[in-house]
């Protein structure tokens, strides 16, 4: 799963038009719907902070984990420019090993277990986190949806050409294996004003919703909801991305 390390000191760059107070807001109206109260969160796959920190600065208690210590050094990095304190450990989410339980809430946003391509891997997450919960605690996660995978990303190709940096985005997705894989080539500009080439491939699995509710109930959830696409609505065939709900 280790699969972002030039990437790490591009991604918020390349990110920079995802709505993520939009995505603050979201996360905090599902714990409002679900009449929780919440104050410690665990966030799997935190990558650069960018949904820790404006969390952290609503006084929630947040540590985060991500496989990737570039993504964890630019967590750092913004952290402290903004003045926020941030409890970050390296790991890979799908061997989770964290010593603290009794937690009000996990969250692993924007599509970070599609990086989990094996069932079995996936479950133990599951369990481990339904471990971690508190009794009515509440797990929150989404996931890239099959339609999207599949359909939308598919075997197409992308790119973009801006001031400092150009990328190649190829895809190929496998239907037998359900896996997508994500060749990326970047051309960033040094001191120089020369353009540096970097490759990465990444590889995700496209999951059916049922897929994982199934999996989330093998670990012991059993209150489960599902949502499409930044809505309160249940997901339907064109959904791209599912959240789920999932209280202990």
């Amino acid at each position: 799963m280790s699969q972002y390390s030039d990437f790490a000191f591009v991604y918020d760059e390349l990110m920079n038009e995802v709505d993520y107070d939009g995505w603050v807001k979201y996360i905090e109206d599902i714990i409002d719907n679900e009449g929780v109260k919440v104050k410690n969160i665990l966030e799997l796959a935190c990558g650069t902070g960018n949904l820790t920190i404006p969390l952290t600065k609503k006084s929630y208690d947040i540590a985060g984990i991500d496989i990737s210590d570039e993504m964890l050094s630019v967590a750092r990095e913004k952290a402290e420019k903004e003045g926020v304190e941030l409890v970050l450990l390296q790991q890979d989410i799908s061997e989770l090993d964290f010593d603290i339980s009794d937690l009000d809430c996990v969250l692993c946003a924007c599509d970070g277990f599609n990086y989990i391509t094996y069932d079995d891997d996936l479950e133990n997450v599951f369990s481990k986190t339904y471990e971690l919960l508190k009794k009515d605690g509440i797990f929150i996660f989404d996931i890239s949806s099959f339609y999207k995978l599949a359909n939308i990303l598919g075997n197409n190709m992308y790119g973009e050409n801006r001031e400092d940096i150009a990328y190649m985005w190829q895809n190929y997705f496998d239907d037998e294996e359900n896996l997508i894989e994500m060749e990326l080539t970047f051309f960033i500009k040094d001191e120089d004003g020369k353009f540096e080439r970097f490759e990465e491939v990444h590889q995700q699995r496209a999951y059916t919703e049922d897929e994982i509710v199934d999996m989330l109930k093998e670990s012991g959830f059993s209150d489960i909801k599902s949502y499409g696409d930044f809505t309160f609505e249940k997901p339907n065939e064109e959904s791209q991305r599912i959240f789920f709900v999932c209280k202990k």
